[in-house]
């Protein structure tokens, strides 16, 4: 059976990918697809991949995890199932500690090397989304202020806006942590809102269902639930500037920073991404494949000073 691991990330519309193939389970059972979403991955069937404390050593955890997971594909076998996805964000990682060590996904690497070896190197495709960094980052926060944290002080602002860490360093420690694996990067600017055409990206495959294909969950809270949820607990949503919308806690410059390192992350994966990844950009209503972009070979964070200065002025418009 072929395993495909969909990882997010968070705020690239994965929740709502998740229910999609929740939703429409049977029907995709006739493509010969199952699906394990977090309420698979999180209750007990990846437990044991990272050790707990205690007297049982944590190679016997591993290895009991090994088995464990061995034995649900079995079943997923036996029940005429040929494709399997297997959809969890927090497999690479969690927006808590992306947040505390404001940059992205630092832990990447050595976490899905451990998922990689707990099955047992049947995974043939893993998909990364990944989204502008100036967006992804206000609807991080956004989220995580809703949920109780802290408006994030000036000085954090301007470390996540200048930290070197960009998509291409997440895809890089990804391929290396899984390298015979087909790794596949797809715009959430792209297929945010459209699930089964994400899902005919990643399998390859057409005719898919679209029912529950537009039932968008885990929206961004703007501005005006923001300030509600600051009511509610008793801090000040003055703190909030006025207006309505979208939240955005980045200045004119570090947003500027953030659209380039974007910018830059783009021309390396249109340029082929060293041969680590492979780059797919919706170019039709319904069609899906690789976007080249002229001189993208030699363009990127040192050669597209003319690309940083336009970019530069849209954050100040």
């Amino acid at each position: 059976m072929e395993i495909t691991l969909h990882l997010g990330a968070h705020r690239t519309a994965s929740t709502s990918f998740q229910h999609y193939m929740r939703k429409n389970g049977a029907r995709l059972a006739a493509f010969g697809i199952g699906f394990w979403g977090p309420q698979q991955t999180r209750k007990g069937l990846m437990e044991g991949i990272f050790p707990s404390p205690g007297t049982v050593p944590a190679e016997q955890q591993a290895e009991r995890e090994r088995c464990r997971i061995a034995l649900a594909i079995a079943k997923a076998e036996e029940a005429g199932f040929t494709r399997l996805i297997i959809s969890d964000e927090n497999l690479i990682g969690t927006p808590r500690r992306n947040l505390r060590d404001m940059r992205l996904y630092p832990g990447i690497g050595e976490r899905m090397a451990r998922y990689g070896d707990a099955l047992d190197g049947r995974v043939v495709r893993a998909v990364l989304s990944i989204r502008a960094q100036d967006a992804w980052w206000d609807s991080t926060i956004a989220f995580a202020v809703a949920r109780g944290a802290q408006l994030p002080p000036a000085a954090e602002l301007r470390h996540i806006a200048s930290s070197p860490r960009s998509w291409q360093d997440v895809i890089t420690d990804l391929s290396c942590a899984l390298p015979q694996v087909e790794l596949k990067v797809i715009l959430h600017e792209a297929f945010a809102s459209m699930p089964e055409r994400r899902l005919a990206a990643m399998m390859r495959c057409a005719d898919l269902p679209r029912a529950h294909a537009r039932e968008w969950l885990n929206r961004s809270p703007d501005l005006s639930e923001l300030r509600q949820a600051l009511l509610d607990r008793g801090s000040d949503p003055a703190l909030l500037p006025a207006g309505d919308g979208p939240w955005q806690p980045f200045g004119h410059e570090e947003r500027a920073v953030l659209r380039e390192a974007y910018a830059d992350d783009l021309f390396w994966l249109r340029a082929g991404a060293g041969g680590l990844a492979t780059l797919t950009e919706e170019h039709g209503p319904d069609q899906a494949g690789q976007t080249p972009l002229a001189g993208a070979q030699i363009r990127g964070r040192r050669y597209d000073q003319e690309g940083a200065r336009r970019l530069a002025q849209a954050g100040g418009s």
